[in-house]
């Protein structure tokens, strides 16, 4: 009796007991490892925040309209007002974009002197340890103080200007850049540093070489938050600190004390939009700075 095996692999290939022919494997990967689309990829993106959006101004009229009494719809416009008076009036839209360039002009000088500040004491304190147990704890008192209970100090000291301004964003946006800092200097392997004690490296060497590039997420990190802060000084401290240039903080507060809805909601939005710009700028550089310092820290010593 002769039996004739046959065994069929795929759709283009056969394979028998002593055949010759390879085996074809035409079966669909599993779902996990099929790639998406462009379109779908970025639909994905895209749909959700929309979505979300959507949901939140549809809210945002039915809290004006169904909740709040005709009286008291002041407290809460809705957003096509909001756009009306607040964005599309170039006159109130133009004093807006001003008082922001000012605070954002403050908040960025403040910004840049806290970030020179916090990389030098934080390079320092790295440097020794006696150094570090000096000054951290000066720098936590700094970060406890609530700014309210200095504001009079700082007026006294620097007036009602710019310069107490810009102050309060030193003081409230120092802090983070301290800690990251110090911390991604610190985080470089100990046999590493044995390596680089091994070729006899200078003090700049391991620090430009080793520290340096393995502190960069961290630093990132560190201006990444200071940079909000920056911001959140610069509005605080139109606030309390009038002379000058007049910026959004003290718009918001004019808008409030007037009852104008429509112009102080538009004045929040564009300082948010503020906060979301610096926080995607830094970003930004922290991809291109940890990029090439990757890079770079490939070679030797």
């Amino acid at each position: 009796m002769t039996t004739e095996l046959t065994d069929t692999v795929g759709v283009d290939g056969a394979a028998g007991p002593g055949g010759d022919q390879t085996p074809t494997f035409d079966a669909a990967p599993p779902e996990p490892y099929r790639t998406k689309s462009r379109a779908r990829q970025t639909a994905e993106t895209v749909l959700p925040p929309l979505v979300l959006g959507a949901a939140i101004i549809g809210l945002w009229y039915v809290v004006t309209y169904v909740f709040l009494d005709p009286g008291k719809r002041f407290l809460l416009r809705p957003p096509h007002e909001v756009w009306q008076v607040g964005f599309a009036d170039w006159e109130n839209f133009s004093e807006i974009l001003g008082g922001l360039w000012s605070s954002t002009r403050v908040a960025m000088i403040g910004l840049a002197i806290a970030i020179a500040i916090g990389f030098f004491l934080a390079i320092i304190m790295s440097q020794a340890k006696v150094i570090e147990r000096g000054i951290f704890p000066f720098m936590v008192v700094l970060q406890a103080i609530p700014i309210l209970a200095i504001v009079p100090l700082i007026s006294f000291w620097f007036g009602t200007g710019q310069t107490a301004r810009i102050l309060v964003c030193v003081i409230i946006s120092l802090f983070p850049i301290i800690v990251n800092t110090l911390f991604g200097l610190q985080s470089a392997e100990r046999g590493t540093h044995d390596l680089f004690t091994l070729h006899n490296a200078s003090r700049l060497t391991r620090l430009r070489k080793l520290m340096l590039p393995a502190a960069m997420p961290a630093i990132f990190a560190g201006l990444r938050i200071s940079a909000g802060l920056s911001v959140i000084g610069a509005i605080v401290g139109d606030f309390f600190f009038g002379r000058g240039d007049v910026g959004i903080g003290q718009l918001l507060q004019r808008y409030a004390n007037q009852l104008d809805g429509e112009q102080l909601l538009a004045a929040v939005f564009m300082s948010s939009a503020l906060g979301v710009a610096v926080f995607l700028i830094f970003g930004w550089i922290q991809n291109l700075a940890i990029s090439r310092w990757h890079e770079s820290g490939s070679g030797g010593i």
